[in-house]
Formats: C-alpha cells, structure tokens, sequence
C-alpha cells in the first residue's frame, strides 16, 4: 500500500511539474500588438534562443481556430506553440515564430456560415475575391510590418493554420502569393476557384481528418484537386478515424518543419 502511494503520489508530482514547465515555457513568446485604426491585433512572437539582429531568419505566420478567438493574447498559443518550444526545433530551425489572435468578432477568412435544416450541422461556404475581413486587414498589415524588420529573410516566409486558421492560411496566400515560400493547412478550406491564385507560386500541405464533423474532409480534398488542375503539387494527409483535431496529428508529423523551412522564393 505505501508503495503504491509513493509511486501515485510520484506520478503527480511528475505530471505537476509537467504541466507546469509547459505553461512555463509558453511565457518565451512575448507579447505584442498591432494596432489598425481603433482596431487591434494581439499576437505573441517567439524569437531564436541567440537572436542575433544583424542577422535574416526565416518568419513563420501561425493561425488559430474560431475558439481561440478574443484578446486575452494568451489563447491562440493553445495548439502548436510547444512544437516550436521544443529544444531540437529551436536549434535546427532558428525563425522568428508569429501567433496572432483574431477579435472575438471577426474571422480570418470571408466565408459564410450557415445552418443546414435538416443536420442541424454548419455548412461553410467560400467566397471568390470577396474583400478582407477585418481580422485579415489586420493580418496582412502585420505581416507586412514584419517584412520591413531587418533581421527577417524576406525569402523564407512561412504560414498555417487550423480550422478557421486553414481557411485564413489559403485566404492570405491568394491575396498575397508572392510573400509566402510554403503554408499548411489543417481541417481548412476554400473556394475552389481560388486556386489558380496559388497553386503554382506557394507549396501547400493540407491535412484533414477523415471523421470531421465540423469541417468535413472534403473541403480539403476538393481544394487538393483544384490545386493539382491549376498546376499545382500539393502534399495531402488524410488521418483514418480522426475528427475535428487532426491538427494534433499535424503538429506531430517528423517531416512537418524540415519540409516548410526547405522551401524559399
């Protein structure tokens, strides 16, 4: 008996100090703003252990989903911001690490949602050249002010995202192609038409999870078809058996960085 309380009692702690050293290690992305009018974007940035300014890095966009949203500055770090935290990945790829919250109110991507009848489930529907959001504006903006800074290589920059973040991730490389060397998407999506924009300026990765109950699979898998028809080569990871959170999966895949960071403009 003592034993096996010594040992629970072990695990907790464990699984305390765990936790801990995790939320910890979020407190590396400092904090910062971009301010747009009376509009504000909240973002938290991750810069390399031996930053150096007289130096290029390569710069990486990070975009959350639709429950992430607000400006707390602390939510959008919620998914993905621990791969970037991992040691190896901070020493074999040094970039500048960008996560930008979305206001409460607005979205990423100008898509409509509406509420199918008969399911009760929500449809999205993709617009085709449809102004900004202002949550893009301010996006665009940001990433726009990054590109000025001296120490950012302009030929290494990186975005993705997931759920509303997916469908921002291909908005913002329609609208702007010629910035971004490589994106991904996950569970993500967008107008079929909109492919020609991108489909041979920006190597995509798009990842779904086949039992998605939220955004069904095949948004992906129409946009990987219209990519390949407007010319393009898209890498496509469908997970069996895996819902919503494939971003989960995502995050995890070994050749995810290596093949973003080996592209460039």
């Amino acid at each position: 008996m003592i034993k096996t309380i010594l040992v629970t009692g072990m695990l907790s702690l464990l699984l305390a100090f765990s936790f801990s050293a995790g939320a910890q290690n979020l407190t590396s992305f400092d904090r910062g703003s971009y301010i747009y009018k009376v509009d504000t974007l909240p973002y938290r940035i991750l810069f390399p252990k031996h930053f150096n300014p007289g130096q290029k890095y390569p710069l990486v966009f990070v975009l959350h989903g639709s429950g992430e949203r607000g400006n707390n500055n602390e939510s959008q770090l919620a998914y993905g911001a621990q791969r970037f935290l991992q040691d190896s990945v901070r020493e074999m790829y040094e970039s500048i690490v960008v996560f930008p919250q979305c206001p409460a109110k607005s979205y990423w991507s100008n898509v409509k949602q509406v509420t199918d009848s008969a399911s009760n489930k929500r449809k999205f529907i993709f617009q085709e050249d449809a102004p900004p959001t202002m949550a893009m504006i301010m996006l665009m903006g940001l990433v726009e002010q990054f590109l000025d800074k001296p120490f950012v290589d302009k030929h290494k920059v990186y975005v993705g995202g997931l759920s509303m973040g997916g469908m921002g991730t291909f908005e913002i490389i329609g609208r702007e192609p010629k910035v971004f060397a490589a994106a991904f998407a996950i569970c993500g999506g967008d107008n079929t038409l909109n492919a020609k924009k991108y489909a041979k300026k920006v190597p995509l990765w798009i990842f779904h999870g086949n039992n998605d109950p939220v955004v069904p699979a095949d948004h992906s898998q129409v946009m990987v078809d219209a990519i390949k028809e407007a010319g393009g080569s898209p890498r496509f990871t469908l997970y069996p058996g895996v819902g919503h959170n494939s971003w989960d999966n995502a995050f995890k895949e070994p050749d995810l960085l290596h093949w973003l960071f080996s592209h460039s403009k």
